[in-house]
């Protein structure tokens, strides 16, 4: 005879298991295979391979200002680029490291070090894989306009700064992660300035802001100026800092899974910070799948992408990467190249992998200046410049929430990243 409490129990592990059971887990990947022809692999291989080598420079700039190695950056884009496209929600994103998160993973880099990096970004994927299985995916959509703007336009701005060390190569050993104190040291030493390196840096910006649209589809102009600025500095010997001066290189291939040491006491204090990435992550994410559908007249499944985002940036660190979400620029990079399925993502990510397989060691020779010109390129458009001049025309309790720059205290950009 099964007791009252033996019954409670089981009808607690009944709801459990068909709670999961309920769980939607379908990834865009799946459907989008069905009738799936030769022609589509074309053009995905064609997108997959372009936006790959556009992503090349992001993601290891992106790595280096927020405080880690520049194949920290690469590895990211390759592992959760990869996880992003394969289980998401949408057809065509592209995941990776962004600008967005630079501000963010610097701090908590200096303050807690790379290893608690690594544990918060995993509680952040967890946090996502959370949002995801929850249905929160849908509450995205109500955070106000001039928070995203603001929050934007405020990141831009900071990224700007992060990058005046190595555009001007300036002789400062600590330099704050506090945006005023940052940029007292940085006016402070400006007297150690490097004109080769600014003259490298000022024409690598130029290339890029210059290089002809009707090349952009097939020849990027970072790209661009990536061969051009390494080539000047093998064949004239410019005295500039190198990945391979400051780094020692880029390792031949992804590395071993490994999770740091991970105490309670540690833990306790990340919480707040993996909250922030998650929030961050969500919010770029669901933003990016929105601008796809727009491009591609499609409709993302937000839910399905929170799960593929949390795994992504669960997954991801375990191989030395850092936070990673759905990137504007390189999803309308994938789409204006023909992009068809979640394939071209995949591809994008193990295009990567074959240039870190392959071409590794030259990657000694990119100058930082370059890397840093291309950061510059990247804040110059992510701002929402244009709605400065709309403000007396909105509401002003919109216009107060956008000069406030709110995403200090939560997350939601939508860089070009």
């Amino acid at each position: 005879m099964i007791s009252r409490a033996e019954r409670h129990d089981n009808c607690k592990l009944y709801a459990a298991f068909v709670t999961i059971r309920s769980i939607p887990f379908h990834p865009r990947l799946i459907e989008t295979l069905k009738g799936y022809s030769r022609k589509d692999f074309t053009c995905d291989l064609i997108a997959g391979i372009t936006v790959g080598i556009v992503a090349l420079p992001l993601a290891m700039a992106f790595a280096i200002a927020s405080g880690v190695k520049p194949e920290a950056g690469i590895f990211t884009a390759v592992i959760a680029g990869f996880l992003i496209s394969a289980l998401g929600g949408t057809k065509v994103s592209i995941g990776g490291p962004t600008g967005a998160f630079i501000i963010i993973l610097y701090g908590i880099g200096a303050k807690y070090g790379f290893d608690n990096l690594v544990i918060c970004t995993i509680l952040a994927g967890g946090l996502l894989l959370v949002m995801g299985i929850a249905r929160l995916g849908t509450m995205i959509k109500y955070i106000p306009y001039p928070v995203t703007m603001g929050f934007t336009s405020g990141i831009a701005v900071l990224i700007f700064t992060t990058q005046l060390k190595d555009f001007f190569c300036l002789r400062v050993d600590n330099v704050p992660s506090e945006f005023i104190e940052k940029t007292k040291v940085l006016l402070g030493h400006l007297g150690t300035v490097q004109w080769p390196t600014v003259c490298l840096a000022a024409t690598s910006l130029a290339i890029i802001l210059l290089w002809p649209k009707k090349w952009q589809p097939r020849l990027p102009g970072s790209i661009a100026a990536l061969v051009l600025g390494t080539a000047m500095v093998v064949i004239f010997n410019l005295p500039v800092e190198t990945i391979g001066s400051r780094f020692g290189g880029i390792p031949q291939g992804l590395p071993k899974p490994h999770l740091p040491a991970v105490s309670w006491e540690n833990i306790q204090h990340l919480f707040h910070p993996a909250m922030t990435i998650a929030l961050l992550a969500a919010i770029e994410s669901l933003l990016c799948a929105v601008v796809a559908d727009g491009m591609v007249d499609d409709r993302h499944d937000s839910n399905q992408e929170l799960m593929a985002q949390g795994l992504a940036n669960i997954i991801s660190p375990l191989f030395g990467g850092i936070a990673a979400t759905s990137a504007i620029a390189r999803t309308a990079t994938n789409v204006k190249s023909g992009a068809r399925s979640p394939v071209a993502g995949m591809i994008h990510a193990l295009t990567l992998l074959v240039i870190i397989l392959a071409a590794a060691p030259l990657a000694r020779f990119i100058p930082l200046a370059v890397l840093s010109a291309v950061l510059v390129n990247v804040a110059i458009h992510m701002g929402e410049w244009h709605n400065f001049s709309r403000l007396p025309r909105w509401p002003r309790s919109d216009a107060a929430v956008f000069s406030s720059n709110p995403g200090r205290r939560c997350a939601p950009p939508r860089p070009p990243s």
